[in-house]
């Protein structure tokens, strides 16, 4: 147990995070703590909405898979079993006019000829690689070769991202690039086959109503009434008496906060100008959201597809969901309307201008072939949220390593996608889990594994955590 729990916890934001670390504090017992939101609900980044025409749709692509036994438990819990869909990943890649199973790489089979040998032949060029390299673009090439970095990871990454792959950092990868199995790639050309197992949400859930925002909403109605207050935005805190002020001219006194609003905005809040100088070294980009219903039902080349990859430069996505198909609730009437969900990238070395990105998506819909005509276009839906994806940029670990501890030794404790600023453990289970091992360790001095082995979760090491043993601090 830590020597001093803290009596007064103040948790900042009612996203995965912050709701995970209110659970855990009410399950340990602990009643002094309270939520302070600045939107009028539950969810943050994981929140859903209803448009005037009855379309729901998500803040991004979502999709529900786990590598905790706790958060399973607790999503069982919350939406029960009838309230969720099942799914089998049904993943693609639009390119050279044509779909590629994803994971690309293992599927180039399905390149045109020229396309598909400079892939096997940028393969069996690849350097050695003696120690992992330090930037992405030099992995990609070392990894998957010129043919491959050419036709897709060089250009796929430009597009989510906003940032060239020489920018980013290379810790990240983990489970979530698809490593290259030479023998692998070559038995599949040769014998056909598609290959498309890979992957830690190869299998994955949705809620049957309300989005994905759904599960949030649930689990704040949960919360004991009266302690999350909505409407209520961080304004500034003197980190020396420990105080947070809000934008309802209130103050609150805290021992420890919990912080799960972006780590840049929390160190300018604070005045501290060491801590806003180490912030200028973290990087991210903006997403914009655009929904699309569609008159009809969908085309036989999309109807069962989950979601598709788009690297090429004639449409501004690089994800397109095909949201009716995660549930038919997700839309008016599945009989005679269907929806997808595309999302853009915005930087500052990858602008977008919000005037013309709808027309401009609608048009890519068009080009890439997932409508026939703008014509059948029944609803539209544009969002652009400001902070879309924490960039595992070269300067990001000094940036954390400046910021983080400093912030600990004043009680202030920074967690979530865009608190912790981890991209590799920033879905919703890993965000929901920073929040409960948080509190445990406030709570209890336990481990928080998430946050600080990022490639032991990833890799299964927290898939049987027994959470009653934390409880009693074993």
């Amino acid at each position: 147990m830590a020597v001093h729990p803290p009596k007064r916890i103040l948790i900042i934001g009612a996203g995965p995070t912050g709701l995970g670390a209110a659970w855990r504090l009410h399950e340990l017992g602990h009643e002094d703590w309270h939520v302070v939101e600045a939107t009028g609900e539950a969810g943050g980044l994981a929140g859903s909405v209803t448009d005037a025409g009855g379309y729901t749709w998500d803040h991004g692509g979502h999709v529900q898979f786990s590598h905790y036994e706790y958060f399973d438990r607790m999503m069982d819990s919350l939406l029960g079993e009838d309230g969720w869909i099942r799914h089998e990943r049904e993943s693609w890649v639009w390119i050279a006019g044509r779909f590629v199973p994803y994971p690309f790489q293992n599927n180039i089979r399905r390149l045109p000829r020229e396309a598909l040998w400079e892939c096997v032949e940028g393969l069996l060029q690849r350097p050695e690689v003696r120690e992992r390299p330090r930037d992405f673009e030099t992995f990609i090439l070392h990894y998957f070769g010129e043919g491959l970095a050419k036709h897709f990871m060089t250009p796929y990454n430009f597009k989510v991202w906003a940032y060239p792959p020489r920018e980013l950092a290379t810790d990240w990868v983990g489970e979530r690039v698809a490593p290259v199995d030479l023998a692998r790639v070559l038995r599949n050309i040769i014998l056909e086959r598609d290959d498309v197992s890979w992957g830690p949400n190869a299998t994955f859930r949705f809620p049957l109503h309300g989005g994905t925002g759904a599960i949030w909403r649930e689990l704040g109605r949960r919360l004991p009434p009266g302690r999350i207050h909505f409407h209520t935005r961080l304004t500034a805190l003197d980190t020396e008496r420990r105080v947070a002020h809000f934008s309802d001219g209130s103050d609150r006194p805290y021992d420890a906060l919990v912080s799960t609003i972006p780590l840049d905005m929390l160190a300018e809040i604070t005045g501290v100008e060491s801590w806003r100088a180490a912030a200028q070294g973290l990087v991210h980009s903006a997403t914009h959201v655009v929904g699309v219903g569609v008159k009809g039902t969908p085309g036989p080349h999309i109807s069962t597809k989950c979601w598709m990859y788009f690297p090429e430069a004639n449409c501004p996505f690089y994800r397109v969901t095909v949201f009716s198909n995660y549930s038919p609730n997700n839309v008016p009437d599945i009989a005679r309307c269907w929806s997808l969900m595309a999302e853009v990238s915005e930087s500052p070395v990858k602008p977008v201008d919000p005037g013309r990105v709808l027309d401009d998506v609608l048009q890519g819909m068009v080009n890439t072939r997932l409508i026939d005509s703008v014509d059948l276009v029944d609803n539209v839906y544009v969002r652009r949220l400001p902070y879309g994806y924490p960039t595992p940029s070269l300067g990001r670990d000094a940036a954390l390593e400046a910021l983080l501890p400093a912030l600990e030794a004043k009680g202030i404790h920074s967690r979530g996608r865009f608190g912790a600023w981890k991209y590799e453990v920033s879905n919703q289970d890993h965000g929901f889990m920073q929040g409960v091992e948080c509190a445990e360790h406030l709570l209890l001095g336990a481990e928080e594994e998430t946050i600080h082995r990022p490639d032991f979760v990833n890799q299964g090491g927290a898939r049987m955590r027994s959470i009653d043993s934390a409880a009693v601090g074993t």
